[in-house]
């Protein structure tokens, strides 16, 4: 069975959303600034190094889904659902911050 070469890596939702405007909020506010430093903290010590990668590369440095399943030799669907499960994992202990 030939392989999927197009696959959208389009993500929506709260989650995303609420990830995305932490990590692209411009403002020097100690607030946001606390919030990203939290943020990074929570990926740094809670996700799996399979997940803390994955997140790094889509949200910080911009690599879509498609190219990051290419340089880890497995599937975009992989990616995204790894991504998906760090994405939940991310949620669940940020919102108690809030």
């Amino acid at each position: 069975m030939a392989r999927r070469e197009r696959y959208s890596d389009t993500f929506t939702g709260r989650t995303d959303r609420s990830i995305r405007a932490i990590i692209e909020c411009g403002s020097n506010e100690n607030s946001v600034r606390k919030l990203k430093k939290l943020l990074l903290n929570v990926i740094n010590n809670e996700l799996t190094p399979r997940q803390k990668e994955i997140i790094m590369l889509y949200y910080f440095q911009g690599v879509d889904t498609v190219t990051i399943a290419k340089e880890s030799g497995v599937t975009p669907q992989s990616v995204s659902a790894v991504m998906s499960r760090a994405r939940k994992r991310l949620y669940r202990i940020m919102k108690y911050y809030f």
